[in-house]
């Protein structure tokens, strides 16, 4: 299955997929508003306003899989995040990443190991998943990876389009 064929949902309930950013560089990540790495929200949207007009997009998948630290309706979860965070990229209605109820979007991302080797669960909030405009996995980032950390910043201005 490729991802492009993944239906979604967008935080207002459209119907979406990672097709609608294909030529795109896309950085997936599982996001939740009560977490202690929530801050990251701010790295991300850095990250959105730097290379959005280059060929990238943050799209981030709320998820309240951790500790419960995404209790929140869409309608709450898009409110904090705009006031909080000013966020402008998309969100994607909130799913699940790990166990029984894993939704086929990250069935496919978690196959690709992180740096390490590692290959399976999402190990908490925020992390990272580089799709390259070609619509493969690039690289996966553990949750406590800084979004404008040098590792993350060098492997998107590798998969942004000529």
């Amino acid at each position: 299955m490729s991802l492009y064929d993944i239906s979604l949902k967008t935080l207002n309930g459209a119907d979406t997929s990672l097709a609608d950013y294909q030529g795109k560089a896309v950085l997936v990540v599982n996001v939740a508003s009560k977490c202690g790495l929530t801050p990251q929200y701010e790295g991300l949207e850095n990250l959105q306003k730097r290379y959005e007009s280059r060929g990238f997009t943050v799209l981030g998948a709320p998820c309240n899989q951790f500790g419960g630290q995404e209790p929140g309706t869409n309608e709450e979860i898009e409110s904090f995040c705009s006031m909080t965070y000013g966020v402008t990229f998309p969100m994607l209605d909130k799913l699940e990443v790990n166990g029984d109820g894993r939704h086929a979007l990250y069935s496919e991302l978690t196959a690709t190991p992180d740096a390490d080797g590692a290959a399976g669960d999402v190990q908490w909030n925020f992390e990272k998943f580089l799709v390259t405009p070609e619509g493969t996995v690039a690289a996966r980032f553990r949750p406590q990876t800084l979004p404008e950390s040098d590792e993350v910043v060098s492997a998107i201005e590798a998969q942004l389009p000529a």
